[in-house]
């Protein structure tokens, strides 16, 4: 009896398979963040934002994260720098002892998270912009806010959010 003639089928597919699927995964496959859902006139704002946002933030080039949306932005790698248009306000707004900061115009509020990365939101704007700066980048003090200043003053008026 011949052996050979009763060669798997399957397997030949499966090695296809599996191999373009090694094809199609990268190392440096982008962030991913959640994408906000806000009201129209928010959306409207977020979408503004999105135009005028920064090519580089502290140095770092832009680098969306996954699924991509004018609502998301990012910069750097891995993790990197993200910003979300659109969130809910924080409850930590409602605490008179919550950190806030004012950075070239724009104010903050301060929330260290247990993994020692920074989230940063806008307050007294149309929209609340959130801002999570990674623990590895956080030695860097608020520099991205700085540059992320400039087009939050040009999309998101001031005012109090829905």
């Amino acid at each position: 009896m011949n052996f050979f003639r009763h060669r798997p089928f399957g397997l030949p597919s499966l090695a296809v398979l599996m191999i373009a699927a090694a094809g199609c995964s990268s190392a440096d496959d982008a962030p991913s963040a959640a994408v906000p859902r806000p009201g129209t006139a928010v959306a409207k704002f977020c979408d503004h934002l999105d135009g005028v946002l920064p090519k580089k933030v502290d140095k770092l080039a832009r680098r969306d994260p996954e699924p991509a949306s004018p609502l998301t932005a990012g910069w750097g790698g891995d993790p990197a720098i993200i910003l979300r248009c659109g969130v809910e306000r924080p409850a930590k707004m409602s605490d008179a002892e919550a950190d806030g900061v004012e950075v070239n115009g724009v104010g903050w509020l301060l929330e260290q998270q247990p993994d020692k990365s920074f989230r940063f939101t806008t307050t007294l704007r149309k929209a609340y912009v959130e801002v999570t700066i990674p623990a590895g980048r956080t030695g860097d003090g608020m520099a991205p806010l700085v540059g992320l200043a400039p087009a939050i003053k040009k999309a998101i008026p001031e005012g109090i959010a829905d």
